[in-house]
């Protein structure tokens, strides 16, 4: 007897049809030719960094189509697949029929993530702050781990990254992290990591071995794209230079190639030291300046800080979104999805997709109910 996968086709092709209202496909591929005809213009690869970032956004905007377009085509083939090995009780090609359903409906995950990023920013990238909270000298090494778990995870994703700052703490770890990170849907990915990150393991520093809790606040930001106007005034700025800290090169440690810009109205403070060029230092801090006065603002006009960051919370106890034990016992927990796993090494070592697709499927079916009930 020959399993009948109709039914599983209908369900498959449902969540398909639903994506493609999400995925503005028509809108999308209009963007494509305005772009490409970007690529055509005289000068276009002078600015090199511009001309990179729109032929990877053509590029990423093409896959999301295309993809789309093969889903349907295979989900018309497998289904007349199907109708001829029930009819014919093809048992070799009713197995063909289930391996292409698992293929397609991996393909289907992919394109239902990327579906459900619609936010203004969501597509661009993000830049990413770390900040050590509650734990003491410990905070500092776990505020490093959460960088290094951020940076892997960027890098199975293959986004790119530059560090801005990361000095080093007073005795281990580091005494902050600030990171953009340049891929497709990166900031619409990684706001799932926006909030406080708890660690629980066996002090490294105890000389009792005691168990130990620290804790590390991870603030997500977008990347403002050119068009978006924020009004910064040079009278407003205090910018300081200084030798850098931290690694980058010889010229980073021995010049004041450091920048410290403060925006006075506001007291916002931000440091980049990454770069050997101050002028490269300063145009980065003014970018991270700019999407913080951004946040501030919609913060101030919408009364609620869920629409850039998550829900602001001290970085100590009773307010982690997520638990990572070491000791006694070993696992990764979302307090807010419930999503967990045994397997903290993976995660350590940057495998941390379950939690970020689990938070967005979580995220999408709270906002889904909400309106279920509003027009109930």
């Amino acid at each position: 007897m020959i399993d009948d996968r109709t039914q599983d086709i209908a369900n498959l092709r449902t969540r398909v049809e639903r994506m493609g209202e999400y995925l503005r496909l028509d809108a999308k591929t209009s963007q494509i030719a305005e772009l490409e005809a970007k690529t055509a213009e005289p000068g276009f690869w002078d600015d090199q960094q511009v001309a990179q970032g729109i032929m990877a956004n053509v590029s990423a905007l093409r896959d999301e189509v295309d993809s789309y377009g093969i889903v349907v085509e295979g989900l018309d083939n497998v289904e007349v697949a199907n109708e001829l090995a029930v009819a014919e009780e093809d048992a070799e090609l009713g197995a063909e029929v289930q391996r292409d359903l698992k293929s397609i409906a991996a393909r289907v995950d992919d394109l239902e993530l990327s579906s459900w990023f619609t936010g203004e920013f969501d597509a661009g990238d993000a830049i990413v702050t770390i900040t050590p909270g509650q734990g003491g000298l410990e905070a500092q090494d776990w505020a490093e781990m959460l960088m290094k778990i951020m940076i892997k995870y960027a890098d199975r994703k293959k986004w790119k990254v530059d560090i801005h700052d990361a000095p080093p703490g007073n005795e281990l770890g580091i005494d902050r992290a600030l990171f953009t990170v340049h891929g497709h849907n990166a900031y619409g990915m990684l706001q799932a990591e926006a909030g406080v990150h708890r660690l629980v393991r066996i002090s490294p520093t105890d000389e009792k071995k005691r168990r130990q809790t620290t804790f590390a606040g991870i603030e997500i930001l977008p990347v403002l794209p050119d068009d978006v106007e924020i009004e910064i005034r040079e009278e407003d700025l205090r910018i300081d230079v200084y030798r850098s800290s931290g690694p980058g090169g010889q010229s980073v440690n021995t010049t004041d190639s450091a920048v410290r810009i403060t925006h006075i109205p506001s007291n916002i403070v931000v440091t980049c030291q990454n770069e050997k060029s101050q002028h490269k230092n300063k145009e980065t801090a003014l970018t991270i300046l700019k999407a913080r006065l951004y946040e501030r603002e919609e913060e101030r006009r919408l009364k609620e800080l869920e629409v850039l960051k998550g829900e602001k919370k001290d970085i100590s106890f009773g307010s982690q979104i997520r638990s990572y034990v070491l000791y006694p016992y070993q696992m990764v927990k979302d307090h807010r999805t419930g999503v967990e796993t045994g397997n903290v090494d993976a995660v350590l070592d940057g495998a941390i997709d379950e939690f970020i697709v689990g938070y967005h499927r979580w995220r999408v079916g709270k906002q889904e109910a909400s309106v279920a009930r509003g027009s109930a």
